[in-house]
């Protein structure tokens, strides 16, 4: 099993849980490395010192804050981890909201949480009480050299957590929002039978990063010393003039491609907001 990123207690009103955190998603992609085009090696990046004209080696450097330009104040690992708060070891549960009550741009990373063996018993109890009510929990922990507001939510049998973004740290755009126009109703029941049509089931493991598998083909095509070849680009749309005329041409293209699989779908369940994260 992965190493966990954080271990300690989790508390529900009198109740306390041994539990551990381990990272539930991490982007992955190919890396390149910066190269000296004359002669292939690799470059080094150095830690230097302009005062002292001379590179340094990492034990000779700390951490600062800049109070002032130019001016700094020196914090050591040992004084950060005198000042941690409680919820270092500790993540307390604040309050419960409704699930459908918070919006997924909230929602920062995902961590998988496990009990201890002497926790699994009120583990199950708190995550089965939240399947029933439908509600998530919001709890604070600290991490990483920060404290975080996180939800924990029911998923697969156990509870996942995510780390949340403050509202300070949301961004609003503005204009954002529904456009001031006229849709005729006629448009929108072709805007509902379109995406019906490219309506599917759920399969995260359908999806991919094409981006990334062109990447792969580039270097082996290069190492066995073949021709590379340019990826086709979509065209250029035109302007939409006519949406319905559009929308109907485009209706009729999917249908085209629709497989039998797809044809026939269950009504979706109301109620529950669906989750894509995990």
């Amino acid at each position: 099993m992965a190493a966990s990123v954080w271990s300690g207690y989790l508390t529900f009103g009198l109740i306390s849980m041994p539990v551990r955190l381990f990272s539930g998603a991490r982007s992955s992609s190919i890396s390149f490395h910066m190269l000296h085009r004359d002669d292939m090696s690799r470059i080094k990046q150095q830690l230097y010192c302009p005062n002292d004209n001379r590179v340094v080696e990492r034990s000779e450097i700390v951490k600062g804050y800049e109070f002032r330009k130019d001016e700094y104040v020196v914090v050591e690992p040992e004084e950060i981890k005198k000042i941690e708060p409680r919820t270092a070891k500790t993540m307390e549960i604040l309050e419960f909201v409704k699930e459908s009550d918070v919006d997924p741009v909230y929602f920062e990373s995902s961590y998988y949480m496990l009990p201890e063996e002497a926790g699994r018993r009120p583990y199950a109890l708190l995550t089965k009480a939240l399947e029933e009510s439908e509600y998530v929990a919001i709890a604070k922990l600290t991490m990483h050299n920060r404290e975080y507001t996180v939800f924990l939510r029911p998923h697969e049998g156990g509870l996942m957590l995510h780390t949340m973004y403050y509202e300070e740290e949301v961004r609003k755009v503005e204009g954002f929002g529904a456009p001031e126009v006229e849709l005729k109703d006629a448009e929108v029941k072709v805007a509902h039978q379109l995406i019906e049509a490219l309506a599917a089931d759920w399969e995260p493991e359908k999806y991919h990063d094409t981006f990334q598998d062109n990447l792969k083909n580039l270097i082996q095509t290069k190492l066995e010393g073949g021709k590379i070849q340019e990826v086709e680009k979509p065209k250029k749309l035109a302007p939409v003039v006519d949406l319905m005329a559009a929308l109907k041409q485009s209706l009729a293209e999917m249908e085209g491609k629709k497989k039998p699989a797809t044809a026939a779908r269950p009504a979706a369940a109301s109620g529950r907001r669906a989750r894509s994260r995990g």
